[in-house]
């Protein structure tokens, strides 16, 4: 069993029901999934970015991405519809846990001039988004492979009905949340 998902049920639940006051154990909000994805426009020129990406989005996520296509074209762009300009990929159950423990206890520290996530990037339905400028906060990523540092977003999916369930629920697994000024 992946670390977090141990810390979810043995630490988390209990303060979940505890603070919101939930009577049924269904009730309680859970991580559903996360979806890391990569929007690769300059693979317009180069194929070969897009590869690079692919591969280190594969090192990253531990399972291989998804080739997302252009749906329409852009002429000042110069891309046309079905250019393969995006990679994605969602993660579930084993591997989610194992990403967010490697996200929130490795590569987050790496950020430099690092201040805490943006407590406010929830959707309302109580799904986190955040942005990560580049690749290389990963430590499976080796820097001498990378040619062309890469961003990507990494979207949370939680069962939660409100913002504040999920905020209070990232926190406890580890999110480090700025303080709201």
């Amino acid at each position: 069993m992946a670390r977090l998902e141990e810390l979810y049920k043995s630490t988390i639940i209990p303060e979940l029901q505890k603070k919101f006051q939930y009577k049924n154990l269904m009730q309680v909000p859970k991580l559903e999934k996360v979806i890391v994805s990569m929007g690769v426009g300059r693979a317009i020129q180069d194929k070969k970015i897009l590869e690079n990406a692919e591969r280190d989005l594969t090192i990253i996520a531990g399972q291989k991405p998804l080739r997302c296509k252009a749906r329409m074209s852009v002429s000042n762009f110069k891309l046309r519809e079905g250019y393969e300009i995006g990679l994605k990929v969602t993660l579930r159950k084993k591997r989610m846990f194992e990403f967010m423990d490697r996200l929130i206890s490795l590569a987050i520290p790496r950020v430099r001039d690092f201040r805490g996530l943006n407590p406010n990037a929830f959707d309302g339905l109580g799904n986190y988004n955040m942005g990560v400028t580049e690749q290389l906060i990963f430590p499976e990523i080796n820097p001498d492979t990378v040619s062309v540092p890469q961003g990507m977003n990494i979207t949370m999916v939680t069962s939660s009905k409100n913002d504040d369930e999920s905020r209070y629920m990232l926190k406890l697994f580890g999110m480090p949340f700025r303080d709201k000024k």
